[in-house]
């Protein structure tokens, strides 16, 4: 049974959409949440949430700040939103000898390479692959792979940097690229995954998405989610979530059957998991586990019938795990939901959207939710990092949910200024 006083410590990037539902959930609940994110610790709390201030990238000294912060009044369970707050959490949950994964476990889970070789130990399906250092000359890569293929940052994720490769050429094109988007975000040089990439095998086929939860080593799935767009490159935007997925009930099993094996592979034993799976005439390959939930804002596309009969959100059941209950009666809906993540046509500076009104009276169509900023500079994949907004769909099939959030999205235009070149 939950105490009375019952706290647990969420770690989260400063601008993560999912605080505010996690702080939701756990009103709903009765329950303190605590935050820890990646702000200035010289400001005097800048957004009055009492957070403790850390660093993702310094882990000793952040776990060392959550356990100093913690010392007088802890916390019974530890979330994270994001992968690079994933691994914190693992270390703070040590730290405090509380329920979760292992450090080691989520950094294999959090890094592409590391996911592959485990994955190839495992005797798992894999597509080959192989490690390219930045400043290798390609030409001594060359007979190590063959087109067309996939390139790869180890540790970016939503698709930031991954492209599709035919040619020699392209793979030296893309390999710029990459080496631009880590100067670009001041990761190369700290951070030694960015001097290196991933090479592997295209896999041609469909994509799914799987959402679920591990609990002492066993996965539990609450969804799998089509994507119905094709991505076949040579970029890789992802955008519409449909659920329930229309694969046949013998390939439900097999995805939900190779998220587990990957997942006990990685030795990941507690806490949210998201994988993406890609099905073609060889069988199901997982592409990754991550052990965190859906990202953004894209958790509003799930909920739960609770033992009760209520609904609840996604994050009430994850807090529900973390605090150590039992969440194995909890399902998702009945209805068929999904989602899109709206997408960046072109690099500039976005002014605006309209047609609004006529998007949201679309029919099954919930929520239109703009993330982007007026005069906020916005780039489409691979340099980008983020979408326009979310547009969240219910209906009676899958079908519908689809076609609906298709016919929201072309009543939206959106007004993006070309940037002005510097002479």
């Amino acid at each position: 049974m939950r105490k009375s006083d019952s706290r647990v410590l969420l770690i989260a990037a400063t601008t993560g959409y999912q605080i505010r539902t996690f702080n939701e959930a756990a009103e709903r609940l009765g329950v303190e949440l605590v935050l820890a994110t990646d702000r200035c610790h010289v400001l005097d709390d800048p957004w009055r949430d009492q957070a403790i201030a850390i660093r993702f990238e310094d882990e000793v000294s952040a776990v060392e700040g959550i356990t100093a912060a913690l010392t007088k009044r802890p916390v019974d369970g530890v979330l994270a939103v994001g992968d690079h707050p994933a691994l914190i959490a693992a270390l703070a949950a040590e730290a405090l000898t509380l329920p979760g994964s292992q450090p080691d476990a989520v950094r294999i889970a959090g890094n592409k390479l590391l996911t592959r070789i485990r994955m190839r130990e495992a005797e798992l399906p894999v597509p080959w692959f192989t490690a390219v250092h930045l400043d290798e000359p390609l030409l001594d890569v060359a007979d190590r792979v063959s087109f067309p293929c996939v390139v790869k940052p180890l540790t970016m994720s939503a698709s930031r940097g991954v492209m599709r490769v035919d040619t020699l050429e392209q793979l030296e094109q893309a390999r710029d690229r990459i080496c631009h988007l880590f100067e670009r975000s001041d990761a190369k040089g700290r951070d030694p995954s960015s001097l290196t990439f991933l090479v592997e095998q295209y896999l041609p086929g469909r994509e799914v998405a799987v959402e679920g939860v591990v609990t002492n080593g066993v996965l539990q799935t609450f969804a799998v989610f089509d994507k119905p767009d094709p991505l076949e490159g040579p970029f890789f935007e992802e955008t519409i979530y449909v659920t329930p997925s229309a694969e046949t009930d013998e390939v439900d099993l097999e995805i939900r059957q190779a998220v587990g094996r990957s997942a006990a592979a990685f030795g990941l034993t507690q806490g949210p998991v998201h994988a993406e799976c890609r099905i073609g005439a060889d069988g199901v390959f997982v592409l990754e586990v991550a052990p965190r939930p859906i990202g953004g804002l894209c958790a509003k596309a799930l909920r739960f019938l609770a033992p009760d009969g209520e609904t609840v959100s996604l994050e009430e059941v994850l807090l529900r795990q973390a605090l150590a209950e039992p969440v194995s009666e909890y399902r998702r809906e009945d209805l068929a939901s999904g989602l899109m993540m709206i997408p960046i046509p072109s690099d500039g500076l976005y002014r605006g959207v309209g047609g609004l009104d006529s998007a949201r009276a679309v029919s099954h169509i919930e929520e239109i939710i703009i993330t982007a900023r007026r005069d906020q500079r916005i780039r489409p994949l691979p340099e980008g990092g983020s979408y326009l907004g979310f547009i969240f769909a219910r209906a009676e099939q899958p079908a519908q949910v689809e076609s609906s959030l298709r016919a929201a999205h072309s009543n939206l235009e959106f007004e993006i200024a070309a940037l002005i070149p510097i002479v």
